[in-house]
């Protein structure tokens, strides 16, 4: 158990003080007490109970002022949590290559139709991020119990040329951070996801501890491979440290067919999108870069999943949840101590009026 304010546990110090200075008063009231020459008599006039019951509303009203004591230091404890009450930030690759027709009728629409439906399918208490790059990487929608921005994102996404997977990750972190004052922020120079972006310093020192992981999650959708900005797996090195998972997912076939975008994908592109299979940048960057992206998972502490095609993705997707159904976080118990607090009030009062009031 660990506090938040451990400063408020010196509230403590009020119980044995109050309980030293009820004994004191009842060795008073003896010394102070009249004589009488027939204890016998003493005995007869008194009501019988037992001796315990006399202290039993004190005990109980100072046992309160311990649990609220303890509540002030806003005590949390370790506990498996399911994903449905934390986050995930879904990553999702915007660039030209999307727009390779390997998977019907396009990547990106098959993409579009099976996030659409991940997100739709999550509790409603969950929140979802997205994050969407291309050439740069930028937070489209903030994390976020809402599906209606999630979905209206969803549907007007538009291609980019590039693919920054480390910027992606790095904005992901910072999403994260976001809600999660637990997570340090990433490097901002590194998220810029260009050649121009200074490198990263020296590696600190982990943030937690190894195989601590924080309640959120990245899931990161990529078809092809890093073109620019910082590595993916030095980035993820640095979502590691923070203790940020990332469940990477590869993204089409090892055959690229010929790229063609709906007007709107293309953002006045044209409908022939970014060009061919065989275009400029080599045809690596149009495969999804798979010892790359299993270095990323098993860096942070995820798991890689491959998806060939429109059905695959839907199944990743779906079963994603239950990958990730249990995960550990700080949870506040202050509520309940107070609520126990409130019973033994309620306790002590009773005990008051039943044991100490005398008989009419």
């Amino acid at each position: 158990m660990g506090f938040q304010w451990p400063l408020a546990l010196l509230a403590l110090l009020v119980v044995p003080a109050l309980a030293g200075a009820y004994v004191w008063q009842l060795r008073r009231r003896r010394r102070r007490a009249v004589r009488y020459s027939s204890v016998a008599l003493i005995r007869a006039a008194a009501p019988r109970r037992a001796a315990w019951k006399r202290h039993a509303p004190i005990a109980l009203l100072l046992g309160a002022l311990a649990l609220l004591g303890l509540a002030a230091a806003r005590p949390q404890v370790r506990a498996d949590v399911p994903v449905s009450r934390s986050a995930i930030i879904l990553a999702l690759d915007v660039s030209g290559s999307m727009c390779s027709t390997d998977v019907e009728p396009n990547r990106l629409s098959a993409a579009q139709a099976a996030v659409r439906e991940f997100v739709q399918a999550q509790d409603a208490t969950t929140s979802i991020g997205l994050v969407l790059f291309s050439g740069f990487a930028q937070v489209a929608v903030a994390p976020t119990t809402e599906r209606e921005p999630l979905t209206r994102a969803i549907d007007s996404l538009t291609t980019g040329r590039g693919t920054t997977i480390g910027a992606a990750i790095l904005k992901s972190v910072d999403a994260i951070a976001e809600i999660n004052p637990a997570v340090e922020p990433a490097d901002p120079t590194a998220a810029l996801g260009n050649d121009d972006a200074e490198a990263p310093g020296p590696a600190r020192p982990p943030v937690r501890a190894e195989g601590d992981f924080a309640p959120e999650i990245v899931v990161l959708l990529t078809d092809g491979a890093n073109t620019s900005g910082i590595e993916p797996v030095e980035a993820a090195q640095m979502a590691g440290e923070r203790g940020v998972r990332v469940y990477p997912i590869g993204f089409g076939t090892r055959d690229p067919a010929s790229m063609v975008c709906t007007p709107a994908q293309a953002a006045g592109q044209g409908t022939s999108g970014w060009g061919s299979a065989g275009g400029p940048g080599g045809r690596s960057f149009l495969v999804a870069d798979e010892p790359t992206l299993r270095e990323v998972a098993e860096v942070t502490g995820g798991e890689y999943f491959a998806a060939a095609d429109a059905d695959r993705l839907q199944e990743v997707l779906r079963d994603l949840p239950r990958t990730v159904a249990i995960q550990q976080r700080e949870v506040e118990v202050s509520v309940g101590l107070v609520g126990l607090a409130v019973l033994l009030v309620g306790a002590g009062v009773w005990a008051a009026a039943r044991w100490t009031a005398f008989p009419s």
